[in-house]
């Protein structure tokens, strides 16, 4: 081991919160046991697989479909997937590798770039879906609630662009580390990094920034989503339009409001969690420089929750189909839209 390696070492054994490995004692034996590298695997191919077959689906679907609203609906459920596929390969390119060697982060990366990069990855690929999720459901409640407000719908183009600004948004919150405000750092067992629930300013500010956010997307969703069922609703329930029944509309809700539910279930613990943790230390200023092993096991639970966002993401578009719907719902057929024209009043046209 080399001397940059032992001053590590050292630092985190001494509790030093000058490096990535200040959080918890990476050299301590307890983290053998924590997880088996094949279930470790099996479960990033399965959500690897998962996700590609509905790339694949929604590739073909979109190839086939003329409607702007549903083009630009699978826009955003394609950015999600390719989102979910991308940080389940990134994050296990260097998690996996860890539970089958157990190899010393110290040794391996004594300048923190690999674990400033895995921190980053864990930032961006999770904050990307909830942003996405909260944009799907504002698009679908101005589409659904306000359809003469715009000028046009929001076609493949512009879709696109919105998948690259909040893309682009989460890559600079990513960064905030790397620009002075927070810290990425290992987390127990030592097989990742991730932000650092201690009471310094920087990191602090950052946790809370990281959490709020998340928390505001959730609930913006939930908004968002609410209306718009509650809107649909009605126009189901309504006499006059029983023939204009909007089909598609209620398949993009039904899948919308799915992937809320995922994200609440698999999100909200960890978002909570890391507020409740950041707030209870603050009154502990600087004096705190590493986390009770209470906090970092449950750290590592609410972490593995979240990992199953990605996972069953990709589940929502291929099970909520309405092709599959039709088959668990005979009844949902296809009718016209709401916004086209009454079948009898094409009929007396073309009899005149």
């Amino acid at each position: 081991m080399g001397w940059g390696a032992m001053e590590t070492r050292n630092g985190s054994a001494s509790g030093g919160s000058d490096t990535c490995f200040g959080v918890f004692n990476a050299s301590g034996p307890a983290q053998n046991s924590i997880a088996s590298p094949w279930f470790s695997t099996a479960f990033g191919l399965i959500g690897l697989c998962s996700n590609l077959f509905a790339l694949c689906v929604l590739l073909s679907s979109s190839r086939k479909l003329s409607s702007q609203p549903r083009s630009s609906f699978l826009v955003f459920l394609c950015g999600l997937v390719v989102t979910d596929f991308m940080g389940l390969l990134v994050t296990a390119s260097v998690i996996i590798p860890y539970h089958f060697t157990k190899f010393a982060w110290a040794e391996v990366d004594p300048g923190c770039h690999l674990c400033s990069f895995l921190g980053f990855s864990m930032v961006f690929f999770g904050q990307c879906p909830l942003l996405l999720g909260a944009t799907m459901a504002g698009e679908r409640f101005f589409g659904i609630n306000r359809p003469f407000s715009r000028s046009a719908s929001v076609s493949k183009r512009r879709a696109w662009s919105i998948v690259g600004l909040v893309w682009g948004f989460s890559c600079l919150l990513g960064l905030l580390p790397v620009l002075g405000l927070g810290r990425y750092t290992l987390q127990y067992p030592g097989s990742w990094c991730f932000l650092t629930l201690l009471p310094d300013t920087g990191d602090t500010v950052f946790c809370l920034l990281f959490a709020l956010l998340g928390i505001f997307s959730v609930l913006l969703s939930f908004i968002f989503n609410t209306v718009s069922v509650v809107t649909l609703c009605r126009v189901y329930h309504d006499r006059e339009s029983v023939q204009r029944r909007r089909d598609s509309e209620v398949e993009m809700m039904v899948q919308l409001v799915g992937i809320m539910v995922i994200a609440t279930i698999c999100w909200m613990p960890l978002l909570i969690f890391i507020v409740q943790t950041v707030l209870q230390q603050l009154p502990a200023g600087g004096r705190v420089r590493t986390l009770p092993a209470e906090t970092q096991k449950l750290l590592l639970i609410y972490i593995r929750m979240v990992t199953w966002n990605q996972i069953l993401d990709p589940w929502v578009y291929i099970l909520f189909r309405r092709a599959v719907l039709q088959r668990v719902y005979p009844g949902l057929r296809r009718r016209p839209s709401i916004l086209a024209p009454d079948p009898s009043l094409r009929r007396r046209f073309t009899a005149g």
